[in-house]
């Protein structure tokens, strides 16, 4: 796998932004409720931003690709939908566990912790990284972390990363168009005029 085209900082910082006040996944309370003293404001997400702007970007090249590959597993390319990868979900992903807020810090530390055992795990396995695994590789690393309750006792942090992981990606991809679409979203779209309820609705209910 090649190195990862990344997208605009500003972009990425207005995505983790919205997905945070939208996504359900996401339980704590608001960005901006969550700023501890010192901090300052929240971005301003009309304005354009460098890198270290704001904050740090986490993610070395090479964390980014396992990543990538990683978010790939969860929500492969098909014939309806690209996959994670190639709309920028780990540019997200990057986005959220730099963010200086609480729960982005716990988020963080299990992220980073988990990329690190993916590649431990696959050079124990397989004598490979993790981006280099064949796909089926992969997926039979995943089959052993992919769902909490029933995982061994030692791959019970490895899962609590991957159903983080499998929260963020999915949170994401279907915040993007490509993922409205995949899901064949079509709200926000004005109607010519409006029929209002079918007349076997407004019988049913003896509106009619």
């Amino acid at each position: 796998m090649s190195d990862l085209e990344r997208m605009d900082r500003r972009e990425a910082i207005k995505w983790m932004l919205t997905a945070a006040a939208t996504v359900s996944f996401l339980k704590s309370p608001g960005l901006a409720a969550a700023v501890p003293r010192g901090y300052g404001q929240d971005p301003k997400l009309m304005e354009a931003y460098n890198p270290g702007d704001l904050w740090a970007l986490t993610f070395s090249g090479d964390q980014r690709l396992t990543v990538a590959a990683l978010c790939d597993v969860i929500l492969p390319a098909d014939e309806k939908s690209p996959s994670a990868s190639q709309v920028k979900v780990p540019d997200f992903i990057d986005e959220w566990i730099s963010a200086p807020y609480p729960t982005q810090a716990a988020d963080r530390k299990l992220v980073l912790e988990g990329i690190a055992w993916l590649d431990q795990e696959s050079q124990k396995r397989f004598h490979k990284n993790f981006v280099d695994l064949a796909e089926a590789e992969k997926k039979r690393l995943c089959d052993d972390i992919c769902f909490e309750p029933k995982a061994a006792r030692a791959f019970k942090r490895p899962a609590q990363f991957f159903s983080k992981m499998r929260d963020l990606t999915a949170g994401a991809f279907y915040t993007t168009p490509e993922g409205m679409k995949d899901l064949q979203y079509i709200g926000n779209v004005p109607l010519t005029k409006f029929e209002g309820p079918p007349p076997e609705v407004l019988a049913y209910l003896k509106l009619g």
